[in-house]
């Protein structure tokens, strides 16, 4: 096992008073392939401004003049998380959503031939019913 050694104690990271959070599904379950990286900045900016429910009032002006886009750009990298499902928006309004739960099902394994399953994987195969 690894032995984790805090780098930097004076900069431990603290929960801050304000709500924020970014689901670590994004990684897991592969979410980040289903986006350009410059829709990942507009996610990263309307996950940290939102309120718990998601919502952002932040104008189309001051998220171009944060991200530093043309509009055309911000309506691109919206458009793509829409498409992904991660964020809904009716102007001016933009909500975070849950990430969809079906993502996170392992991939077939005729996708992933010559590939070892993980732990994780046999094991979620078996509580479905499936075949590894």
């Amino acid at each position: 096992m690894m032995m984790k050694k805090i780098l930097r104690p004076d900069r431990l990271r603290q929960v801050p008073a304000q709500f924020s959070w970014i689901d670590q599904r994004l990684v897991r379950d592969n979410f980040l392939r289903h986006a350009e990286p410059a829709a990942w900045s507009l996610y990263l900016v309307l996950v940290t401004v939102a309120d718990a429910q998601g919502l952002s009032y932040y104008s189309d002006a001051t998220l171009s003049r944060l991200l530093k886009w043309d509009p055309r750009q911000l309506a691109q990298a919206r458009q793509q998380l829409v498409a992904a499902d991660l964020v809904a928006y009716q102007k001016p309004l933009a909500q975070v959503l849950a990430l969809p739960v079906a993502a996170s099902a392992p991939a077939p394994a005729s996708a992933r031939l010559g590939q070892p399953l993980s732990v994780g994987d046999l094991l979620r195969r078996a509580l479905e019913g499936g075949r590894a």
